[in-house]
């Protein structure tokens, strides 16, 4: 086998990992650069996490029937009042939760829908989420939609 058959084939491969290879002293990153509404870093916003029962409550305690909420009639809520307020994006998780009313023997337990948003931290958002909730409310008489919300650092 002659020389220049292997030396080439190897020379080539190694200048074409060469001009390939990121350099090292620049740290890889999953961030795009963002833009005026998903810069690449932002202080000031928070999650906001709103829990949406959906299923039928059980157990001897029960003060309300609640109505199963269909998976059609979830979306339509979302369409109607979430997305129009929040375009951007969101995130919706599938759950199950249950809390104890005073006094009563056993929990209530409830098929629930969380719905995550991530958004600046202004008076106008802070109204758009209540407007969710009380949308909600008075769609499916529930008597609340918790609210739980904590300061986060994003980039896009």
């Amino acid at each position: 086998m002659k020389l220049h058959a292997v030396v080439l084939p190897l020379l080539l491969g190694l200048a074409t990992s060469a001009i390939a290879a990121p350099p090292v002293n620049e740290p890889a990153t999953a961030a795009l650069h963002g833009d005026a509404q998903r810069p690449a870093e932002a202080g000031g916003w928070v999650r906001s996490e709103l829990y949406f029962g959906v299923g039928e409550e059980t157990g001897p305690s029960r003060r309300e029937q609640t109505d199963v909420i269909s998976q059609a009639q979830w979306r339509a809520f979302l369409d109607k009042e979430v997305t129009p307020r929040f375009p951007d994006g969101l995130t919706v998780f599938d759950a199950y939760g249950q809390w104890l009313f005073r006094g009563a023997p056993e929990p209530n337990r409830l098929s629930t829908k969380v719905l995550v948003i991530l958004h600046e931290d202004t008076p106008q958002r802070r109204n758009d989420i209540e407007a969710i909730r009380l949308a909600w409310k008075q769609a499916t008489h529930h008597q609340s939609v918790l609210w739980a919300r904590q300061p986060v650092e994003v980039s896009f």
